[in-house]
């Protein structure tokens, strides 16, 4: 049985070609693989054995950019392309020119851009992600505690929660793109390609093709 790991902080995703998790688990079967996304706490609590492993909460032997490179290149992206992966902990993107690597950077030490900080504010102001909306305005986020404390600002003098965290949501969207190098064309992978809001004002700064959460996951399988 192949097992194909990308075990992030919040949430890790698997191909596997046997079924090897609850069907609940299971975003989709393609071509005899079992796509699945769950809490990683689940996956420390199996005794799997993966095939191949990236990922912060694995005994990775994959390094994840490496795993981004290989599958971004199998989603028929441009020659000339920029590959941006954003999860809960940390921030990467790779740089094709003439379909080889070209430039590559990796922030892992501020959390402040990435999914863990919205999915608390979500969590502590009671908001869903269907509830969060475009917004024109976006909030400076140099801080992830700045950021915050602009939201909590914003709520005391009125705003609603939803209205306040898009806002934030969009700054994070705008520190992306300058953190990928202002690209015209930007092909995003993880986690945030389900964030219609976040999306939708990155949309507003360049081009933004969506690749999916299992990118890294694809990158392993050889």
């Amino acid at each position: 049985m192949s097992i194909y790991l990308d075990a992030g902080t919040t949430y890790s995703k698997i191909i596997a070609n046997d079924k090897i998790f609850d069907e609940k688990f299971c975003l989709h079967n393609f071509e005899g693989k079992n796509y699945y996304i769950l809490p990683s706490k689940i996956i420390k609590e199996q005794n799997i054995t993966p095939t191949r492993s990236c990922g912060h909460m694995a005994y990775a032997d994959e390094n994840e950019i490496i795993a981004l490179a290989n599958g971004a290149r199998k989603k028929n992206i441009d020659a000339d392309a920029t590959v941006l992966d954003l999860g809960s902990r940390d921030a990467k993107w790779i740089n094709f020119k003439n379909g080889k690597f070209h430039d590559m950077d990796w922030n892992t030490s501020c959390a402040s851009s990435t999914g863990a900080t919205v999915e608390m504010l979500m969590k502590f102001y009671d908001v869903n992600m269907d509830d969060l909306k475009f917004n024109s305005e976006q909030f400076s986020v140099t801080c992830g505690i700045f950021g915050m404390e602009k939201i909590m600002d914003a709520i005391s003098g009125g705003c609603i929660p939803a209205e306040a965290i898009s806002k934030f949501v969009h700054g994070l969207a705008y520190n992306a793109w300058n953190f990928a190098h202002k690209p015209s064309k930007l092909y995003l992978s993880g986690g945030f390609c389900e964030n219609k809001c976040f999306v939708e004002s990155l949309n507003t700064y360049c081009e933004v093709i969506p690749l999916g959460r299992f990118v890294l996951c694809e990158g392993l399988i050889l």
